[in-house]
């Protein structure tokens, strides 16, 4: 399941959740007194001045929402009601067999295009030819006035929601004349519940059709002059400062069909900044009888604007008195009738990523830290507030995620010059969205020129000594084992109390600051060596091959380390076998190491897998967040990855893989100390090189370390607190032991130390995680809301192909592997890795496949420096690469000049 799929699945089981909950909490979450909340459950239609938004189990997002529209001053809406779900629960219940065919609808595969057609079509049929009781037929066409047309319109349960709109899944009937014609439309709207697209939706997102009920809108029709949409932020940027109208003559209707081209209209802070106008060949017209048709537009009107400058800014108005009485940005249908401004419907526009609360009304830009650490997915409240209390920075939250605040280095000349230079080494896209904003120039200004605190002194460098790395590395086992000493004999609040204090230590050693100029010692030696031997000698990308087996590369020895137990688990035939099963899921509980000595080598091969664990265990995808299961708890996680190399790598190739990547590097250095000492003043060259080379591999593995050592932190504070959760289980006090990663650190303190839990905050928190997994973090977010994610502006780049960063040198042509999650990594040695983004936990991989190519990351982060240690070309920050390479498809992949070829 590819990661765009994944968000979607979660937006729509996010949605249906919410309005099930609406639908069962409607006793008490509407507004009125109770009773008279009782009388409206039992009722089968509802003035829209008897709907909130508490009743959409009742009157479906849209209608709630109109209920809502019609208590705003201001804000005219068009009269009506809706025929409530109870009507629609009413006329189903008279369906022979309606449940059976439901079960069968939740029974069929998403993918069955032809099963879903015919028993969709069946069960639509079946409901539109439907007698409604004569109650009923007297409760909907009573409040009707004759002459009068209206709009009927679908309103379901899930639609027209905070985390998922499921747009144009049912129908519309416009101007629909007649009693009669409007109880068809009613019918028609029910039906259109089992579209063929409706419930393919449904079951893609696991939605259970039962769940979901369908309301309609019977609302008087607007004939309107013109008609359209406006976005109370810009739908493309995200800016909240930012008003879109679009706007088509006649009824939206071509507009939403695709009949025409609309006109578009930017609103800046109370000013039309921006309009592009469309040529105007057709409108759709309502018809004196019923219905509607288009009609061509005269000629003399085709090129004026739908709208006025003063039309606009009315809209843009509205739009915003709108937005604030639902306190989210707004997607707004509206006509126009002479001049008066009709608004027929408003929902939150779901897809803007959010802004971070702020302390103040100044203007703010926040950099993704997701994005410098390689994992843009979102993060726990425990996870989050667990990185917050590991890293000295204030970091800003939204959407699960973390962001640094770079206002304050973005106000002086000298911060300003740092960082867009340290992001352009590290990440073009952050630095090219960067200068994207400070481009605008209204939002940030201009820096000061004193330099102040802000200018980022150089590192000294540490002189080349391994014996550097081994104290460093002592001094954090060290650590290590005296806090597992320590953690166990604590429980309860001293085991809280233990575990904030130990984060002093935590931070002691990750940023220590002797630690941090041994491996910048390394960047910085990078970085010269690319520069200055691209000036000299025309040669790119030189630190990359020099960097091969690198020592004392943590992470690099951990990817190696795996290929030493398939030789151990490739020996005995029957394990192979049997692994082969536990790929297949035989073993989901992960029970499968305890099986394993039932077969012929198992216990070898148990043991092998154990001390790998032991070793490297503690990590994971995602493991900056501390709620992500770790490898030692789901070790089926690395068996596909095992079996890869059982099948695909030699005995011993570990051995051979680092002494191949030790020759190259040594190769490569006498070639270029030669071709340097041959130019004018080549010895000084020469000398300086070899320093740099030397700093190079003496450190660089290093840079691996620090990462590894919170991690085996985090993992120890984990298995404790998991072990405290059992005991919160046990006492009753929460339902399951992972409903503390949904608790922060210091309401976690409290729980534990009161026994007491408020389980509606835990309810709440999970479905806006679901929520949080549908969106997509940008890589620079301003206080407006603006999102960007930047882009190269290369003019070196193939027709065709996909920019990227170039992190790892080479050239290599194979077969594109599409894989969202570790778990699914089944590789070959002709595979080329392509994924969103790869932490270290993705190395064991490295050593099978050609290349490496990702969506998210930077020259010095952890995937770039083990693919360089690995001689694996790659290119990562490559925009949309999961969703624009097809899996299998042939590619090339050029880690010198960073780009992607696509070949077939």
């Amino acid at each position: 399941m590819g990661a765009a799929h994944s968000a979607a699945v979660t937006g729509l089981r996010t949605a249906w959740t919410v309005a099930a909950a609406d639908e069962v909490g409607e006793s008490v979450v509407g507004s009125g007194s109770a009773a008279a909340t009782s009388v409206a459950l039992g009722r089968p239609v509802l003035g829209f001045e008897q709907i909130d938004r508490g009743r959409i189990g009742l009157v479906g997002g849209k209608g709630a929402h109109l209920g809502e529209l019609s208590r705003i001053e201001g804000v005219d809406v068009p009269p009506g009601f809706c025929v409530t779900t109870e009507a629609f629960r009413r006329v189903t219940a008279r369906v022979p067999s309606f449940e059976d065919r439901l079960d069968r609808l939740s029974r069929l595969d998403p993918d069955d295009r032809e099963a879903i057609a015919g028993l969709s079509a069946e069960i639509r049929e079946v409901v539109a030819a439907l007698p409604v009781p004569d109650d009923l037929v007297a409760a909907i066409t009573g409040p009707l006035r004759d002459a009068t047309a209206y709009a009927v319109r679908s309103s379901a349960t899930a639609e027209d929601l905070p985390t998922a709109s499921f747009a144009g899944q049912q129908d519309t009937y416009l101007n629909v004349v007649g009693a009669a014609a409007v109880l068809d439309g009613v019918r028609r709207c029910w039906a259109s519940l089992f579209t063929e697209r409706a419930v393919a939706y449904r079951l893609r997102g696991g939605v259970e059709h039962r769940q979901v009920r369908m309301a309609v809108v019977v609302q008087e029709m607007v004939v309107p002059d013109a008609s359209g949409v406006l976005f109370t932020a810009d739908p493309v940027t995200s800016n909240r400062r930012v008003t879109s109208v679009e706007a088509v003559l006649g009824l939206g209707e071509a507009l939403v069909s695709g009949l025409v081209n609309a006109d578009r209209f930017t609103v800046h802070d109370g000013t039309v900044v921006d309009r592009a106008i469309a040529t105007k060949e057709w409108a759709v017209r309502a018809t004196a009888g019923g219905g509607t048709r288009s009609q061509k537009v005269p000629p003399e009107a085709r090129q004026q604007p739908a709208l006025t400058d003063a039309q606009v800014l009315r809209l843009a108005d509205l739009g915003r008195r709108i937005e604030k009485y639902f306190g989210c940005p707004q997607d707004i249908e509206w006509c126009l009738a002479g001049e008066d401004v009709r608004i027929v419907q408003s929902r939150p526009i779901t897809t803007l990523f959010p802004v971070p609360p702020a302390d103040d009304e100044g203007a703010h830009v926040y950099l993704s830290v997701g994005h410098q650490q390689m994992m843009t997915d979102p993060l726990t409240p425990l996870g989050l507030s667990f990185w917050q209390m590991t890293t000295p920075r204030p970091m800003a939250e939204a959407g699960g995620r973390l962001f640094v605040d770079a206002t304050p280095m973005l106000a002086s000349a000298a911060g300003r010059q740092n960082l867009l230079e340290a992001m352009g080494r590290s990440d073009p896209l952050m630095a090219d969205a960067l200068r994207t904003v400070l481009d605008h120039g209204d939002l940030v200004g201009e820096p000061s020129t004193d330099d102040g605190p802000r200018a980022v002194p150089p590192t000294d460098p540490v002189d080349p000594d391994p014996v550097v790395v081994e104290k460093l590395v002592a001094q954090t086992q060290a650590s290590l084992a005296l806090l597992d000493r320590e953690i166990r004999t604590r429980h309860g609040s001293e085991l809280l109390d233990f575990v904030r204090e130990d984060l002093q230590e935590l931070r002691r050693l990750l940023f220590d600051p002797f630690g941090h100029r041994v491996f910048m010692t390394a960047m910085n030696a990078a970085w010269w060596l690319d520069e200055h031997l691209r000036e000299w000698l025309g040669e790119e990308g030189a630190a990359d091959t020099l960097s091969r087996s690198a020592p004392n590369s943590v992470t690099s020895e951990m990817g190696l380390a795996l290929l030493d137990v398939a030789d151990v688990v490739r020996a005995h035939p029957a394990v192979v076998e049997f692994l082969r099963g536990v790929s297949d899921g035989s073993f989901p509980d992960d029970d499968f190491l305890a099986e394993l000595p039932r077969v012929a080598g198992g216990r070898e091969a148990r043991d092998a897998i154990r001390g790998y664990l032991d070793t490297y265990g503690m990590r994971c995808a995602g493991e900056i967040d501390i709620t992500r299961p770790r490898w030692s708890e789901q070790p089926t996680v690395l068996v596909p990855v095992l079996l890869g190399h059982v099948e695909h790598a030699g005995p011993e190739a570990s051995r051979r893989r680092f002494e191949q990547g030790r020759q190259e590097a040594w190769e490569k250095e006498q070639d270029l100390l030669a071709r340097l000492r041959a130019l004018p003043d080549g010895d000084r060259r020469a000398a300086e090189t070899k320093t740099m080379i030397e700093r190079l591999r003496t450190f660089i593995g290093y840079r691996e370390y620090p990462k590894f050592g919170m991690v085996s932190r985090y993992f120890r504070y984990r298995q404790a607190l998991l072990r405290e959760a059992d005991r919160l289980v046990r006492d009753g006090v929460v339902g399951d032991r992972e409903d503390i990663y949904h608790l922060r650190f210091d309401e976690l303190c409290d729980v534990v130390r009161t026994g007491r839990v408020d389980r509606q905050l835990i309810a709440r928190r999970k479905e806006e995680y679901r929520g949080y997994q549908a969106l997509t973090p940008p890589r620079v977010l301003t206080s407006d809301g603006e999102a960007l994610s930047g882009s190269y502006r290369r003019d070196d780049v193939p027709a065709g192909a996909l920019a990227g960063l170039a992190v790892s040198a080479g050239t290599v042509e194979g077969r594109a592997r599409v894989v969202p999650d570790l778990a699914q990594a089944d590789l070959d040695t002709d595979d080329i890795l392509v994924t969103a983004y790869t932490d270290p936990s993705w190395s064991p991989v490295f050593v099978t496949i050609k290349a490496l190519v990702t969506e998210v990351g930077g020259r010095m982060t952890h995937g770039a420096v083990v693919a360089r240690e690995y001689g694996l070309p790659a290119v990562v920050g490559v925009e949309g690469a999961t969703r624009l390479i097809r899996d299998g498809q042939r590619i090339r992949v050029n880690g010198t000049s960073g780009y992607v070829e696509l070949l077939s």
